[in-house]
């Protein structure tokens, strides 16, 4: 599969993206934010990083970027997208996913490997995991706390929608101890902690997260 990797400016973890992509097999294709195609590619990794150097609020501008505006529009077609860290906060300030992340309890920059709970496997990029699997992925973010209102909680927790959640406890605020989530739809998925940092054995915590990129295999497979 054709998997784009966008970069904006301050995104410091595209190039590891890449790499994952291209360890699961697939082909990586760079995209620049300012970009109006797609370039066909079958599905969309928003990295993590600092886009814009966080100004405004993480994520804030570069909803605005003219690449944004085909990533809606494909995610409205079914496109899958994952938006991993500073990816995630993009994915809600685009209004792809409910609620938005905020500074960590204690307002400290959080840098560590941790266990989180696979609790959604009916993603596109989650379906090699198996239902209350426990990995362990890397978490690195000042502003990583997620939060939303009671009704917007409720839903995401009434469907389904919780996909990955912090083992004991969120280690930065993060309501419900909520790591990651889902749209409606299934396609499009926001993440704090990196999958991509756990691919490899030799440069971070195991393999946990390759099976992210895996997922998208199987997922061809059964369409």
């Amino acid at each position: 599969m054709r998997i784009g990797v966008v970069t904006f400016p301050g995104s410091l973890d595209d190039v590891d993206a890449r790499r994952a992509v291209q360890v699961a097999g697939h082909e990586a294709v760079a995209l620049w934010h300012r970009d109006h195609d797609l370039r066909s590619v079958d599905a969309v990794v928003l990295p993590g990083g600092f886009s814009y150097g966080d100004y405004l609020r993480c994520g804030a501008i570069s909803r605005f970027s003219p690449l944004m505006t085909e990533i809606v529009a494909g995610a409205g077609q079914g496109l899958p997208v994952l938006g991993i860290c500073n990816g995630f906060q993009i994915l809600c300030e685009a209004h792809l996913l409910p609620g938005a992340l905020v500074r960590n309890s204690g307002l400290r920059f959080i840098d560590r490997r941790l266990r989180v709970r696979i609790e959604d496997t009916g993603t596109p990029w989650t379906r090699d995991y198996t239902g209350g699997q426990e990995v362990t992925l890397v978490l690195k973010s000042g502003e990583g706390a997620y939060v939303a209102d009671g009704a917007d909680l409720a839903r995401l927790e009434e469907r389904g929608q919780v996909v990955v959640r912090y083992c004991g406890g969120s280690p930065n605020g993060s309501a419900r101890d909520i790591a990651g989530i889902r749209n409606d739809a299934g396609n499009v998925v926001g993440l704090m902690p990196h999958p991509e940092h756990a691919i490899d054995p030799l440069t971070g915590p195991g393999q946990d997260g390759l099976e992210l990129f895996l997922s998208l295999l199987a997922s061809r497979v059964s369409a």
